[in-house]
């Protein structure tokens, strides 16, 4: 089956503030993180680069034809980087820009960041909604421009209700505009429902799973909880609103790139034809991929 990650990270390197903290990357995987030094990447990556080329490996070991890159204020804005990216490898990777988010969370030019992004080849935009303190009502203009362009929004949201109805009003002022909301709605969370039912409010609306594995982390592999979170949207908002996402590379830490989507293509309680959908076949139809490769499995020599 085709398989497409909907929401992975690249960086050539962290080197940012966040809330007065820092983040900066070290060497063998490691990075300060909120002023603490944590394993941010698995350890072999030892120059502390999250590179392209690194995650293609991944990618093809574990058959994964294509990713969306979304980022994240915690690995400071690398749309100079994606661009070089969306270039290089335009059938493997969809990439999205990020505007400049001042220390305080606020977008103060959105839309013009917008703009100058699509001017740059990058074909959406990744808004860290959870880490911002304004309103969402104050960047109506960048999702109308948005909208008009066809280009993709990701939004993650924070775990309470309070951006939830902002984003309901920007999905119907927008009815166009492709929305992914990431996270899998934060899936732990109480606001887990109301997030993945913001799939019905537009018909251009689709809901994540990055990070679903960090989220049911304490539980482990094979997550059956996640699995069950996974039907209880399915039952909510139909399994063709539904992606799967890894949160690459921080959830590689934990386990494999290949574990995490295989808990799922191995689960007894999901059908064939929805772990297409859900691996695969709903992004690349979301996102447009298009000429994606043909991966073959290639055994590993302890087998």
């Amino acid at each position: 089956m085709t398989i497409i990650d909907a929401h992975s990270h690249l960086w050539l390197k962290q080197d940012t503030w966040v809330d007065g903290k820092r983040i900066l990357s070290l060497s063998n995987g490691r990075s300060i993180f909120m002023d603490e030094e944590v394993q941010m990447m698995p350890p072999f990556m030892v120059e502390g680069k999250n590179t392209a080329e690194i995650f293609l490996s991944n990618m093809n070991y574990a058959q994964v034809g294509g990713a969306v890159i979304v980022q994240e204020i915690i690995d400071g804005n690398q749309n100079d980087y994606l661009i070089k990216v969306q270039q290089q490898y335009p059938n493997r990777f969809f990439c999205m820009g990020m505007p400049h988010i001042t220390p305080e969370g606020d977008i103060p030019s959105c839309k013009t960041d917008t703009i100058a992004i699509e001017a740059m080849g990058l074909k959406g935009i990744a808004i860290p909604g959870h880490r911002l303190t304004t309103s969402l009502h104050t960047m109506m203009d960048m999702f109308r421009h948005m909208e008009t362009k066809d280009m993709v929004l990701s939004m993650c949201l924070a775990d309470d209700q309070h951006q939830i109805g902002e984003m309901r009003e920007v999905i119907e002022e927008c009815p166009k505009l492709r929305v992914a909301i990431g996270h899998f709605g934060m899936v732990t969370t109480p606001s887990f429902e109301s997030q993945v039912r913001l799939a019905l409010a537009g018909q251009h609306v689709m809901i994540e799973s990055g990070g679903i594995t960090w989220l049911y982390n304490s539980e482990f592999y094979p997550y059956p909880s996640a699995i069950k979170s996974i039907l209880r949207a399915r039952d909510l908002v139909g399994m063709d609103r539904l992606m799967w996402g890894s949160d690459y590379p921080r959830t590689i830490t934990a386990i494999t790139y290949k574990m995490s989507y295989d808990f799922v293509s191995k689960s007894a309680e999901m059908t064939d034809d929805e772990k297409r959908m859900f691996l695969g076949s709903n992004a690349e139809t979301f996102y447009g991929f298009k000429d994606l490769p043909t991966l073959p499995y290639i055994k590993n020599m302890s087998e």
